[in-house]
């Protein structure tokens, strides 16, 4: 497989304290979570704007259980390892190629994810037949030119995975606590203990117009 390329407007994300045992229950038996403190864990939500694929243009919301990265000889240090436990997208198509190309866990429904951008913030909106599924607001800062490497980890029936990923755009990144998160019931925060994830995220991240670039799967 060559390198797959997503153009997109905006990736915005933001990272939350959880309960380690709920990320141990999530994440499958080799993964460990990262801990920020004894008990306490990282949960990121990151949503993607894509404005060109090999599937169009679609929107997509990623819950993910930080983990420390696989650190490779001749390879930059990943600024951190995600296992995503569910993605949500706007268009079957895209869903469809997540998952035969990387293996992603989708909630397989098409949902509506807006994207609202107002001085210095960006409010995403995930709704399912109407009702709310969660809103994130993520606040800028400085922007510097980057290309940011991630690793992404997979497990499903046909084995364990991993994929190099890099983010490459204008980049902020901040502690400022800016932004907020609110979660509702819903399948896909089904997981998660609502009442003991965080509201308000301890790091926050915007990429704006740019490219992320998947290397090769690899099976572990």
């Amino acid at each position: 497989m060559e390198h797959t390329y997503y153009g997109f407007r905006n990736c915005v994300g933001a990272y939350f304290e959880m309960p380690t045992s709920d990320a141990r229950r999530i994440l499958p038996a080799h993964l460990q979570p990262a801990e920020l403190q004894h008990s306490r864990s990282i949960f990121a939500v990151t949503c993607f704007e894509f404005s060109e694929s090999m599937v169009g243009a679609y929107n997509e919301v990623v819950l993910s259980i930080v983990v420390p990265p696989l650190v490779q000889p001749g390879k930059p240090l990943p600024k951190a390892g995600f296992h995503p436990f569910m993605v949500a997208t706007t268009s079957a198509a895209s869903r469809q190629h997540a998952i035969e190309r990387w293996h992603l866990p989708h909630y397989m429904k098409d949902l509506e994810i807006s994207f609202t951008p107002t001085d210095g913030k960006m409010a995403v909106g995930v709704r399912d037949d109407g009702q709310p599924v969660l809103s994130l607001v993520v606040t800028d800062h400085d922007y510097e030119p980057a290309k940011n490497l991630y690793n992404c980890f997979m497990t499903d029936e046909g084995g364990r995975f991993k994929a190099n990923l890099y983010m490459e755009g204008p980049h902020s990144e901040h502690e400022e606590e800016g932004g907020s998160l609110e979660l509702h019931p819903h399948p896909m925060t089904a997981a998660l203990t609502l009442a003991d994830v965080g509201t308000v995220p301890f790091r926050e991240e915007w990429y704006r117009k740019g490219m992320q670039t998947f290397e090769p799967l690899e099976q572990l």
